[in-house]
């Protein structure tokens, strides 16, 4: 039996970038079923927060998925497509051997990706794409809706 096709969209973001307060969220679509997912943290930059909104929406399913991740990051879409391949060859160092920028991150994602097969695209950001656009204001209401205490 062929894995199911899952469509999923990503985003997230820090206001002030760095070190404020930042929201994520994915959109997993199968079929007519949709799911929305999202959460925050108090002190973050975008790049986190695009990074852990692609590893909770691979994390949420629970079998092997043929996957078509949208995302309007050209750094998740990059490291996980071309650069991820290098880091974990160089034991997590770049091209000019420093440690990868959020390094715990990028190993939660690489996991999350070993069962499934996945197709990266990215699609611009604040396009009239509606599923980026739901996902940027899914992302924005949890950044702006946290109360850290």
């Amino acid at each position: 039996m062929e894995n199911p096709h899952v469509i999923i969209y990503s985003d997230g973001g820090a206001k002030p970038n760095p070190n404020g307060p930042g929201g994520w969220a994915a959109l997993l679509i199968f079929g007519e079923h949709q799911k929305e997912i999202s959460g925050g943290e108090p002190r973050t930059t975008n790049n986190r927060m695009e990074l852990t909104a692609a590893c909770e929406a691979l994390e949420t399913l629970n079998r092997p998925c043929q996957v078509e991740f949208y995302t309007d990051s050209t750094y998740v879409r990059n490291g996980i497509t071309q650069w991820l391949p290098n880091w974990v060859r160089n034991g997590w160092r770049t091209a000019d051997k420093k440690p990868v920028a959020n390094q715990d991150l990028w190993e939660r994602l690489y996991a999350a990706t070993q069962r499934h097969t996945i197709t990266w695209k990215w699609v611009k950001g604040h396009s009239t794409n509606r599923f980026n656009a739901r996902v940027d204001e899914l992302a924005t209401q949890a950044r702006e809706n946290q109360h850290w205490s």
